[in-house]
């Protein structure tokens, strides 16, 4: 599909004001947190596949878009990526060896990405039930 606007700008465009803001909070916590998590020992790993997923979803949203358009199944990347993303996340914050900075700044973005896929999974249900319309 040729995609006249940039994926990155046709988020903005349906964005009302709190939109925009959940948007900008989601650019901080997908980044912020993962760098934060570098700066531990026993948090590096975990930070190095959250940035390799957050890379990887944003390639394959790019693709997505590339192919469809803005429609409600691009957040089958994040149901893709984020749920066993966030599953394993949960198991290492029970885990209870991880210092209390690198601690919160998981459960941070766990928090952000948690939120995120309630709206992905429901976006995918509606497009998999016949709302395929693009949403631009």
């Amino acid at each position: 599909m040729d995609n006249q606007i940039p994926f990155n700008e046709a988020m903005f465009i349906l964005a009302g004001p709190m939109q925009k803001a959940w948007l900008y909070w989601m650019s901080f916590a997908l980044t912020v947190p993962p760098l934060i998590l570098l700066f531990s020992k026993s948090t590096r790993l975990d930070a190095v596949i959250i940035i390799a997923a957050n890379i990887a979803m944003l390639w394959g949203m790019s693709w997505l878009y590339d192919q469809m358009g803005y429609v409600r199944l691009m957040g089958i990347v994040h149901v893709i990526l984020w749920t066993p993303l966030l599953i394993y996340l949960v198991r290492r914050v029970r885990s209870g060896d991880i210092p209390i900075l690198f601690r919160v700044s998981m459960i941070i973005f766990m928090v952000t990405i948690s939120i995120s896929l309630i709206f992905d999974y429901t976006d995918t249900i509606r497009y998999i039930m016949g709302e395929r319309t693009p949403m631009i």
